[in-house]
């Protein structure tokens, strides 16, 4: 008797578990893949003539093109902490790039890959993290449970030193792009049985300037070396998203895939950034700036068989992908500041996803409702100098006629200057101070501030 009711335990047990892993198994995967200081226009999808970019290009062909797709932040890492936690980094302090020992994304923050572990996602990260150094800010300490890539703000292409696998160090020859691709690959067979979340981070293009001299020579005819450089990098990363992309259909994961992909911030096309070659035509201003250059970029969804092709020109933003992943993946999607933008692609809600979204970055600001944007931006955008200026305006814009960000509204529509200014103050009362400043450890170009003191335990905000 004792050993038929062990029997029958044992028999309830594995029905449940073959139970949970077949409801596993029903829930999509979701891929983010990123791409580091991007230009705008430097994609096929988006007009570029001297770049070809196929994967991306049939990617955003298969899927939803945003032409007002934003980043919560016009820097690399307060960006990736925003899209990370689905919440505007500003109300956790987390406003500039780590800088200083003990800075990184706040402890006390659930990323989108805690949420997903929680309804049984294998969680994967492949690339550059960005979110702090010390060993509690690792991202096997903030919810993947697998990482491959490297932990600070920019990396050699080239030499392995500092790249990881998990805590390990691990040593290579490969160019780190094609490692990424790779990696990323490899997850993907690995984890074909159950639901997974994969945040493939690439480093490019982000500066150093590194790229194979064979897919260098496919650039000859660019006169500007620099940008010949950077043009091998975007080619290389689109190879290797095209990579990844064939590994879904061989392993008949592609129907069953959330894709989304977009840039962290705008090129950087100003001193004191990581100039890297990139444009960003038509909008006015780059990485670093709240001008249109530093926040609109290049951003798709695709899910197919899901998903209809489509031009989506109402504003979102990559919190909205946090938002939208959750929600699919049936986890907690409670205190977002984005939302589900499944209804508004499918067509199943006419509305917009916002009637306002907010940026600030120190003493700069932006607020867009409607075709209307106010913005007090880095007088560096205008004067291309590369220290510390006060950030200049504010300036009213009509980007709907005026994309460019070239003919201040503010004198002719004070009242509509008034409410912007009046809408953004009343956000900006609800956010934190930040919690570290431009800080001299910051490998993106961020002018110099003395470095706090060395925190022995994990931060909190």
């Amino acid at each position: 008797m004792q050993l038929l009711k062990k029997a029958l335990v044992l028999t309830l047990a594995c029905l449940a578990c073959a139970s949970t892993q077949a409801a596993q198994k029903g829930k999509p995967n979701i891929l983010f893949i990123v791409g580091d200081d991007m230009g705008y226009s430097d994609v096929g999808f988006q007009g570029c003539k001297d770049i070809p970019t196929p994967n991306l290009d049939k990617l955003a062909a298969s899927g939803v093109r945003f032409t007002s797709g934003y980043v919560s932040a016009p820097y690399c890492s307060p960006s990736r902490a925003g899209m990370l936690t689905g919440r505007y980094q500003e109300k956790f302090g987390h406003e500039f790039n780590p800088s200083s020992p003990g800075s990184g994304l706040p402890t006390n923050q659930v990323t989108i890959a805690d949420r997903l572990k929680k309804v049984g996602y294998h969680t994967g990260l492949v690339g550059k993290w960005h979110e702090g150094n010390e060993a509690w800010f690792h991202p096997q300490k903030r919810g993947f449970d697998e990482f491959f890539g490297f932990l600070g703000g920019s990396h050699s292409y080239l030499k392995w030193n500092g790249m990881l696998r998990g805590t390990e160090p691990v040593s290579g020859e490969e160019y780190f792009t094609d490692a990424f691709g790779r990696e990323a690959s490899s997850y993907i067979e690995k984890n074909k049985n159950e639901p997974w979340f994969l945040y493939l981070a690439f480093n490019a293009v982000h500066t150093p300037m590194d790229a194979t001299e064979d897919r260098i020579k496919l650039f000859a005819k660019i006169d500007d070396t620099k940008r010949r450089t950077y043009a091998a990098m975007m080619y290389a990363m689109d190879q290797n998203i095209g990579r990844v992309l064939a590994k879904l259909e061989e392993t008949g994961q592609a129907e069953n895939t959330y894709v989304i992909f977009f840039a962290d911030n705008g090129g950087p096309v100003m001193p004191g950034t990581t100039m890297n070659a990139s444009h960003n035509d038509p909008l006015r201003g780059g990485k670093r700036t709240t001008l249109e250059g530093g926040i609109r970029v290049p951003f798709i969804v695709s899910w197919k068989n899901h998903l209809k092709p489509a031009v989506y020109d109402n504003m979102a933003f990559t919190l909205d992908m946090t938002a939208t992943a959750l929600k699919i993946a049936g986890a907690d999607t409670k205190n977002l500041d984005g939302v589900n933008l499944m209804p508004y692609v499918t067509g199943k809600n006419n509305g917009q996803p916002h009637d306002v979204l907010y940026w600030r970055f120190g003493d700069q600001m932006a607020i867009r409702i409607g075709d209307y944007k106010l913005v007090r931006y880095d007088q560096n955008a205008d004067l291309k100098v590369g220290r510390k200026l006060p950030a200049v305006g504010p300036f009213l814009y009509n980007l709907k006629t005026d994309i460019g960000e070239t003919k201040d509204l503010s004198k002719e529509m004070p009242d509509k200057l008034h409410e912007l200014q009046a809408k953004w103050d009343q956000w900006n009362k609800t956010l934190a101070k930040p919690a570290w400043g431009y800080g001299k450890g910051d490998s993106d170009g961020d002018p110099k501030q003395p470095k706090k003191k060395k925190k022995k335990d994990a931060p909190s905000v």
